[in-house]
Order: C-alpha cells, then sequence, then structure tokens
C-alpha cells in the first residue's frame, strides 16, 4: 500500500517530492469552528468529533457535534490550541482548525487549519444556529463581532458563544449505488458526493433520524445484506472499514459481540459503541415485551420510527401510528436559536 501511494504522490508531485509522516492513525479526530474579528476578539462556534478515528477522511466520517467523548480537560486544552492558532495567523472571519488526540494521553497534533468558510462550517452553522459566512462577511466589510447582530434572537451579538442542548449528526452519502464496481474501502482520500443532518435530543435519536434520511432504502441500523456475512467476514467489515461499518458495528452488537471486541478491531470510541447497543437493546426490548405507553414514548425519544417498530413487531405502520395517538404521543418541533 505504501508504495503503490508513495508511487502516485511522487508522480503526481510537480517537484518529485513527498512528505512522509509518522502514523496517528486510530487516534480520535477533533474539529473547532473558530472565529476572530479585527480587534483580536475570539469565539468558539462549536467543535465536532469524528466518530471514525484518524485514517478515515472527515467527508468520509460521520461528525458528531458538539463532541461526546472529551473529557473538560481535553476539551479546553484543545479550544484553547485553536484560538491561539487563529490568532498567530491573525485570521479575520471564520476558521476550522482539525486535531488528532491520543486516546490514551494528552498528546495531540493539529491536522489542518483551513482559513475559511469549509464543509464543516456549514455544518456548524446550520447546528448551532450561528451563520458563519454571513458574520465572516460582515468581519470582512470591517465589523466586529460585538457589532454584529444575532438575527435570530435580536438580544444577543456575534461575540456571544452558541451553546447546544442537543446532538447534530452529519452522516455521508456515498454513490457506491450507482457506481457498483468502485473500490468501497474507506482511507484518507474522501469518496462520499454529499450528506444528510440530523437533530436529537440524544445520540441514538440523532443517528436514527439521519440514517432514515440517507435514501438508501433502509429506516434503522440494519442492513439486510448484513445477515448473510459470517462473524469473520463482519470482523474484516469493521477492521477495513467502507460505507457499512455503521451497519457492521450494530450486526455484531445483534450477535453479541462484546464492546471491548469491537473497540480493538476498529477503535471507534467505547461511547458510541455504547450508544449503539442501546438502539439494539431498545430493538430486542420492541420484539419482546408488551408494547404500552411508556415502552412506545421510550422508543420514539430514542429515534424509532413507527416504520421499524412495526417490522420488529410483526405489525403495520398504521397500527403502530394509531397506538401512538392513542397514548397521546406526538412529535414536537424545537427552535435552533444559538441559546440553550
Amino acid at each position: 500500500e505504501f508504495v503503490e501511494i508513495a508511487r502516485r504522490g511522487l508522480t503526481y508531485s510537480p517537484v518529485s517530492q513527498i512528505l512522509v509522516e509518522k502514523s496517528i492513525k486510530g487516534w480520535k479526530e477533533i474539529e473547532y469552528e473558530v472565529m476572530r474579528d479585527s480587534n483580536g476578539c475570539l469565539i468558539t462556534v462549536c467543535n465536532m468529533e469524528n466518530i471514525d478515528p484518524v485514517g478515515i477522511h472527515t467527508g468520509d466520517s460521520i461528525v458528531v457535534a458538539p463532541s461526546q467523548t472529551l473529557s473538560d480537560k481535553e476539551y479546553q486544552m484543545l479550544r484553547s490550541s485553536a484560538l491561539k492558532i487563529i490568532d498567530a495567523l491573525k485570521i479575520e472571519g471564520g476558521c476550522n482548525v482539525q486535531f488528532a488526540l491520543n486516546p490514551d494521553s494528552f498528546e495531540y497534533a493539529v491536522i489542518e487549519v483551513n482559513p475559511r468558510v469549509s464543509r464543516s462550517s456549514a455544518l456548524a452553522s446550520k447546528a448551532t444556529g450561528y451563520p458563519i459566512a454571513r458574520i465572516a462577511a460582515k468581519i470582512a466589510l470591517g465589523f466586529t463581532l460585538d457589532e454584529i447582530e444575532n438575527a435570530i434572537t435580536k438580544m444577543t451579538y456575534a461575540s456571544f458563544e452558541p451553546a447546544l442542548d442537543y446532538v447534530v449528526l452529519k452522516i455521508p452519502r456515498w454513490p457506491f449505488d450507482k457506481f457498483t464496481y468502485a473500490n468501497r474501502k474507506l482511507g484518507t482520500q474522501m469518496k462520499a458526493t454529499g450528506e444528510v443532518m440530523s437533530i436529537g435530543r440524544t445520540f441514538e435519536e440523532s443517528l436514527l433520524k439521519g440514517i432514515r434520511s440517507l435514501d438508501i432504502g433502509v429506516d434503522s441500523l440494519d442492513l439486510p445484506e448484513l445477515k448473510n456475512f459470517s462473524n469473520d467476514e463482519l470482523k474484516e467489515l469493521i477492521k477495513e472499514a467502507d460505507d457499512r461499518r455503521i451497519f457492521a458495528l450494530a450486526e455484531a452488537l445483534r450477535r453479541e459481540f462484546t464492546i471491548d471486541e469491537i473497540y480493538d478491531l476498529c477503535k471507534v470510541d467505547k461511547f458510541f459503541l455504547h450508544k449503539i447497543k442501546n438502539i439494539i437493546d431498545m430493538e430486542n426490548k420492541i420484539k419482546n415485551e408488551n408494547l404500552d405507553a411508556n415502552l412506545l414514548a421510550a422508543a420514539k425519544k430514542m429515534g424509532f420510527s413507527d416504520k421499524t417498530i412495526a417490522s420488529l413487531r410483526c405489525s403495520t405502520e398504521s397500527e403502530i401510528r394509531s397506538l401512538r395517538k392513542r397514548f397521546n404521543i406526538k412529535p414536537v418541533y424545537k427552535m435552533v436559536d444559538t441559546c440553550a
């Protein structure tokens, strides 16, 4: 693999040189979206965490905002670093700083700094309700953060950091259903051609909403083709990630693989594996227990659709819907307004 990648790099390099660096594969990948104005006023719009560790392009990773697995010390350490970087570079406007954090120590590396509105900025803007591109444009015109009014609240200014009391997920959409002969393996070159965003009260709800939005004919964390995989094939899919990894993690937990076993294969933080296990545990409850008001409400809060609950109960979607109405369990809509 190394020879192939090095040869390709040397072929395309105008100076016939490549840079070979120490591997940080398996570290956590964390991003901070930061803003700075001409007065040197600095704020963090939000931070994001890739569910996949370093080794898979951030555009091919499921990303969660705000980060879920950082301790306060780690969060503050990386936040301070991001603000120092944007200050030292004297950037006026938005900036995206990507870090790799060693999960076993406080060692971290800066992967890259994007002094512009990036793909992550679009996610951060929608996730927080803080219009990064609009504010960056105003800063470019000479305004400072304490002069720009928050268009949503009309009370606060752009120097006020957004607060999130919900979980936002970005899930990539790959074109392998159209390009059936393409190599599905994910690495440092981005292969996704689109993405979906979902917002939920919990990580589980956000994940299940996002899966349904992908438009791949799947309503839950259950990909039918994986049922035919042997345990060894499933392990290989978890280890060498492709676009089906999130479903493979769920399938492995259904087959009662332990969380430690799965972590050793893929280095996806155990927190996320426990969250996926919560979804699998709820599936088992829906299948095997009496579907009363409490269980149905808990399943809906976790992001299960009526269709998924119906298929687990061997019932119909309309029956689950009428049961839900009888129990007075209805969806509500909340506002993204930069203030928790």
